[in-house]
């Protein structure tokens, strides 16, 4: 990193951090990450022709929170996680079912309604594979500015619309105490951060060795979680180190508004939002299926289907005591079934010509 980028990170950051004590304050949910990914938009739509025109964020950084939060989740695996487990089967069916119907209505969606052209709807209506969907819809053909911005889109709506909706639900602003549990302490022994910070690299190791998808949060996670399950360790990490990884994630997710016209905004986020509206829907009937038959929690449910990143739903979950590792688990099989799904279908789709760019 050059020192140029690196002073740009820390400014960045610092004024994320702020924005995001400014939405703790006005009461909002999630919002250390909601707050930084607010601020974050901001500057690039302010200096994305200044002093951020060529700034990248540093992925490494990034990369490096990540793993902490999944220490953190793997931390709250309990034997309450093995007997949840006997539901897989069950609720593995439905997360079919979700992905298939989901990624039929989303093209559906951005076919009729949107205006795109085939190739680019269907890889548009992806309900997870954010990488993937844009690698493999590219070859295929795609508008990769259209694809590429309905994807982001995805996570960052479902981001924003999850915690919101579940403040109303559950009568207080989500996440507000930025994924801090019940019971941890006010003041973190240096060793046990030294140790956090060695299962995170442990972990991270282990997933890219295993080829784990969303490995930077997978590897500790399931490290961290055997070993509590084990009850080998008793790991707690610090409000201040929750926050600041929300922060980094936001700061990260509000820089991929870069390059984006206010027209092509304006047209993309009233589709996410008709796109997302309809996911969550999907997602919350067959929550409440699941729930009548299996007894889970509606809420653990929920937020199981809300189709957003892996990071940024285990963060909700975790902020909620909401079966993290659970949560993870399940949006982790997501991801995984929908890039399945996906390369079938790419490998016996026929090419399309790339679109002529307006």
């Amino acid at each position: 990193m050059t020192p140029r980028n690196a002073a740009l990170t820390l400014l960045l950051l610092l004024f994320c951090g702020a924005t995001g004590g400014l939405a703790a304050w006005l009461g909002l949910p999630m919002p250390w990450m909601i707050g930084a990914l607010i601020g974050s938009a901001l500057a690039v739509i302010g200096l994305q022709t200044g002093p951020l025109a060529e700034y990248n964020f540093p992925m490494p950084l990034r990369t490096g929170f990540i793993t902490l939060i999944g220490v953190m989740i793997g931390t709250q695996a309990t034997p309450e996680l093995l007997d949840q487990l006997q539901y897989l089967p069950l609720t593995l069916t439905a997360l079919v079912v979700f992905i298939l119907c989901a990624h039929a209505g989303n093209t559906l969606i951005f076919r009729r309604i949107g205006g795109f052209d085939r190739t680019t709807a269907f890889y548009s209506g992806t309900p997870g594979g954010l990488m993937e969907s844009i690698l493999l819809g590219e070859s295929a053909g795609a508008d990769i500015r259209l694809l590429t911005l309905q994807q982001f889109l995805r996570i960052i709506v479902v981001v924003t619309l999850v915690p919101a909706g579940l403040s109303l639900w559950i009568g207080h602003p989500v996440g507000s105490a930025a994924g801090a549990l019940p019971g941890e302490p006010a003041q973190v022994r240096p060793a046990e951060l030294l140790l956090v910070v060695i299962a995170a690299g442990v972990g991270l190791a282990m997933a890219r060795l295993l080829r784990l998808p969303a490995g930077q949060i997978t590897g500790p996670l399931v490290l961290t979680g055997a070993l509590s399950l084990a009850g080998y360790i008793d790991l707690h990490v610090p409000f201040w180190m929750i926050a600041t990884a929300q922060v980094v994630v936001g700061a990260s997710l509000g820089l991929r508004f870069k390059g984006v016209t206010a027209r092509m905004l304006r047209r993309s986020v009233g589709l996410s939002l008709l796109s997302v509206g309809f996911m969550l829907a999907l997602g919350a009937g067959l929550a409440s299926a699941l729930h009548l038959a299996s007894g889970l929690p509606v809420l653990v449910l929920l937020i199981s289907f809300a189709p957003g990143g892996v990071t940024e739903m285990s963060i909700i979950a975790l902020s909620l005591a909401a079966s993290p590792a659970l949560v993870s688990l399940h949006h982790v099989l997501r991801i995984l079934l929908t890039v399945i799904e996906l390369s079938l279908v790419h490998r016996f789709r026929p090419p399309q010509r790339a679109p002529r760019q307006p």
